[in-house]
């Protein structure tokens, strides 16, 4: 069973900058596929990007050329850099194991953990 802790979340002005981090634990933690999520207030929770044990990544819907995620197998950890945030990026961001990516399509998580919360406001 994996278990995940988000942090780095807070409040922001438009424009600025966040680095999340996800802190994972579990046996099979480096050959799992992890990955982002994030839900928006009244928003369904939308799939930012999932990253492969050798670094391969793929996009979800809410992904953005502002954002970058990373992946330590080291240290078991994994981070989300996000830049020039927007109102529109409010939301509760989520660390996920187990992304299935079929076709280069994010098909779904096994788990994700309590969210880290991200409020984008003047």
């Amino acid at each position: 069973q994996v278990q995940l802790v988000e942090s780095g979340g807070g409040l922001v002005q438009p424009g600025g900058s966040l680095r999340l981090s996800c802190t994972a634990s579990g046996f099979t933690l480096k050959y799992s596929t992890l990955g982002w999520l994030r839900q928006a207030p009244g928003k369904e929770r939308e799939p930012i990007s999932c990253i492969s044990f050798d670094g391969s990544t793929y996009p979800g819907k809410a992904m953005s050329p502002r954002f970058t995620i990373s992946r330590y197998l080291d240290n078991n950890t994994m981070y989300l850099q996000m830049n020039s945030l927007k109102v529109e990026d409010t939301g509760v961001y989520y660390c996920a194991a187990d992304c299935t990516v079929i076709g280069g399509r994010i098909m779904g998580f096994g788990s994700w953990g309590q969210g880290t919360q991200v409020t984008v406001t003047p």
